[in-house]
């Protein structure tokens, strides 16, 4: 029997990946009685990751990192069959900040070293790391001091946690630093962006004003990220400032890339291969994936593009459309990305406050429309640009 497969990532803020899922297939259902959806809820590698993983059958484990500004938190990663799944932002994310009080100097990444521990000890031997939505801008250091590394100024003190001190950094004492490899632990690092460490398109400059950061706070914390490159580069042997990924979640991915080896992957693509969503692909009527907002950045690598790529990939002929919030690309973009169509919130309800109170019931009433074009009678029954009214 022919089923429609549901893929959808969160609509930041309001639901997460799961109750978009949960939310089309009650309103599939209302309009197509009987229909089968599968629900492949997904994520980037961003905020949501876990989230993802756990409804995918992965196992939840809950345990108390050093938060962002090193206060404790509790954090969670997913693990299956030996693999598990961290999602950077749950230890050190912005929402992790106290009171949403910014810190982009002094933010630290130890908490993800902590949960990679974690990982280690509960003997997993693939360790995926979801990078983005991170308050810290401090090149992992904090995620090589949780893993044993220790950070010293020229007078031989101790650094204090966070980007900006990084431009005292003198030497690294790794005498007690774990070494994953020893324990053939595979290491890949889940993200989109390419940007490098350092310069106009690094870490800082691109991304730390999101975090808090002045112009001048800018500044100090490239000076940091630049001599935290200069001494570890030196002292390993290892270059890999300039390699694409390095800048991602404020440096993580140069951490990442040197002292734990991993291999750069796309975040959706790497997500939708552990997530097993091709194989739920043959006989599938229809696709349905979606964000809660469909513009610029959707084209360049987000979850609903990745989706539709995947799809195209396994059955080439399988439509797929999306569900938003707001949607700001025009048709032509939306088909250059393997988007048949999108269906938007705002498309039935211009009130955008009323959009964020009550998505779920709005996604509901989407569904039906979507079952209306694409499901009776046949694929793209109905299908024309003014079909979903306006309230």
């Amino acid at each position: 029997m022919s089923h429609v497969v549901i893929a959808p990532d969160k609509f930041k803020g309001t639901l997460t990946a799961a109750q978009v899922a949960a939310h089309v297939a009650a309103g599939l259902g209302r309009a197509s009685p009987g229909l089968t959806t599968i629900q492949v809820p997904v994520a980037d590698g961003g905020d949501g990751t876990v989230d993802a993983a756990a409804a995918a059958g992965y196992r939840r484990v809950e345990l108390g990192v050093r938060g962002p500004t090193g206060q404790p938190v509790t954090a969670s990663f997913a693990l299956l069959d030996g693999t598990a799944i961290i999602e950077s932002a749950q230890a050190c994310g912005l929402t992790r900040l106290p009171g949403g009080t910014l810190a982009p100097l002094t933010a630290t990444s130890r908490g993800v070293g902590e949960l990679i521990l974690a990982a280690v000890r509960m003997r997993a031997k693939r360790i995926v790391i979801g990078l983005g939505g991170v308050a810290c801008t401090d090149g992992g250091a904090g995620l090589v001091t949780a893993l044993g590394g220790k950070l010293f100024d020229a007078s031989g003190t101790e650094l204090p946690p966070g980007g900006a001190a990084l431009a005292r950094l003198d030497h690294i004492d790794v005498s007690r630093l774990r070494d994953l490899s020893a324990t053939g632990t595979e290491v890949i690092a889940a993200t989109d962006v390419d940007n490098p460490l350092l310069g106009p398109r690094g870490a800082a400059a691109v991304y730390a004003p999101q975090k808090g950061a002045s112009p001048q706070d800018v500044t100090s914390l490239e000076e940091g990220l630049a001599r935290w490159a200069d001494v570890t580069e030196q002292a390993f042997g290892f270059v890999k400032r300039d390699e694409p990924g390095a800048g991602a979640a404020g440096g993580l991915g140069f951490a990442a890339l040197g002292f734990l080896g991993a291999a750069m992957q796309p975040g959706i693509e790497l997500m939708l291969d552990l997530l097993s969503f091709a194989d739920h692909l043959p006989g599938a009527r229809l696709v349905i994936t979606g964000e809660g907002a469909l513009d610029e950045q959707t084209l360049h690598g987000k979850a609903p593009a990745g989706v539709a790529r995947a799809a195209a990939a396994a059955v080439p002929d399988l439509p797929v459309v999306a569900v938003a919030g707001v949607c700001s690309l025009s048709p032509g973009q939306l088909r250059s990305a393997g988007i048949a169509r999108a269906y938007a919130l705002a498309d039935i309800e211009p009130d955008l406050t009323r959009c964020l109170e009550r998505p779920g019931p709005l996604l509901e009433d989407l569904a039906g429309y979507i079952a209306r074009d694409w499901l009776m009678g046949g694929p793209g029954a109905g299908h024309h640009e003014t079909g979903i009214p306006r309230r």
